[in-house]
């Protein structure tokens, strides 16, 4: 079945992207694995072809191209080069950290950060989640004092994706006991007083993603670095979290239409009691189960990813996708690593990799479980 979601402007950036990803950073991927980090040079190359900020205007260095399709296609790429760690890096910056640089900032604060955002010497996070505050943002506790013409910022964020890496840190703060009105967005830049990161977290996959601890003690961070209006910190991230579950939804799709190709390529070749695994009627299932799976859920994403650039997406719609696509990505994986074997459990095979890689992806955005609560609320049950 045609796919028809992209026009000739989308393929054209798709073979910028898989050029970039299978030439310049698979090869030394495993390196990046290694080392628990990606260069910042790779943000820098990135930035030159023009893979990041693409929908910053052109003003400051960008493209002025807010299309959603853009993000999903650097996703899928990186995700067919066995990179997922790189890609995902990038989407942290281009899908999650963009909207809040373009929509609460000042004119003032477009010049002093988005040129470097785009060319990638000022590589961007997002501080939300917390020891104690994960998927319940209104828990955050990093408070925030007011001190006239700054704030004195004291607390700690983990599990923070480009936290060792990060210039910027667009950092959620509590600057008043309000639970949902006493939010504030400030970005907290590297090399302020104050400002620590912690050791780069030792996580079961995604290797190559510095994923942080930051810690801030009496951080002086002026009040030329409040992103929006005060206390409006709590709407500004439930308006943008859709898009966040839209670039996980796309990364679980684009991951488990990976591990299909990958294990069909596999069973094509592996043989066993004279004749490949492939012409056994219980691989033929399996794979067909995960071709079906595959498809479905790609019509459903696809569809989603135009709603969003509609303006359209509901936060049910994008929990839906997010739930979804975590939840099949899974099964999906699981079914693929179990037809590879014993080889499966080979870091060395990108199959092993990829399900190590996706166990997160039920958990990070919201878990499954916060998903079906915003689905169900969604029903309105209560009411009948």
């Amino acid at each position: 079945m045609e796919r028809g979601h992209y026009g000739d402007d989308h393929l054209a950036f798709a073979e910028l992207a898989r050029g970039f990803a299978r030439k310049e950073v698979a090869p030394r991927y495993a390196e990046y694995e290694d080392a628990g980090i990606v260069p910042r040079a790779v943000f820098a190359r990135a930035g030159e072809l023009g893979l990041l900020g693409f929908a910053v205007p052109q003003s400051y260095g960008g493209l002025g191209v807010a299309d959603f399709r853009f993000n999903q296609i650097l996703i899928e790429e990186f995700m067919e080069a066995d990179c997922a760690g790189v890609g995902l890096n990038f989407a942290l910056h281009n899908d999650i950290c963009t909207p809040y640089l373009l929509q609460f900032t000042t004119g003032e604060q477009r010049e002093r950060w988005l040129p470097g955002f785009v060319a990638g010497t000022r590589i961007a996070a997002i501080g939300m989640t917390e020891p104690g505050a994960g998927s319940d943002v209104a828990g955050i506790r990093t408070a925030a004092a007011d001190c006239g013409d700054h704030y004195l910022v004291n607390g700690a964020k983990t599990f923070i994706t480009n936290g060792i890496n990060a210039d910027l840190v667009i950092t959620a703060v509590r600057t008043s006991p309000e639970r949902h009105r006493g939010l504030t967005l400030l970005v907290i830049e590297s090399g302020m007083d104050g400002f620590a990161r912690g050791r780069n977290l030792d996580k079961l996959g995604l290797h190559s993603q510095d994923t942080a601890e930051l810690s801030f003690t009496d951080v002086r961070v002026p009040k030329a670095n409040v992103l929006g209006e005060p206390g409006r910190g709590f709407e500004y991230l439930m308006r943008n979290l859709p898009q966040e579950r839209m670039q996980i939804a796309v990364a679980c799709l684009a991951r488990a239409r990976a591990g299909l190709r990958w294990t069909i390529e596999y069973v094509g070749g592996r043989t066993a009691f004279g004749q490949p695994i492939g012409g056994f009627q219980h691989t033929k299932f399996s794979l067909a189960d995960v071709a079906t799976e595959v498809a479905v859920t790609e019509a459903f994403i696809d569809k989603c990813v135009l709603e969003l650039n509609a303006g359209r997406l509901t936060p049910a719609d994008a929990a839906k996708a997010k739930l979804w696509a975590s939840e099949t990505e899974f099964r999906c994986l699981d079914r693929c690593q179990q037809l590879f074997g014993g080889y499966g459990y080979m870091r060395e095979y990108p199959i092993a990799r990829a399900a190590a890689d996706a166990r997160v992806t039920r958990v990070y955005g919201g878990t499954s479980e916060i998903m079906r609560e915003i689905i169900g609320r969604d029903l309105k049950l209560t009411e009948l």
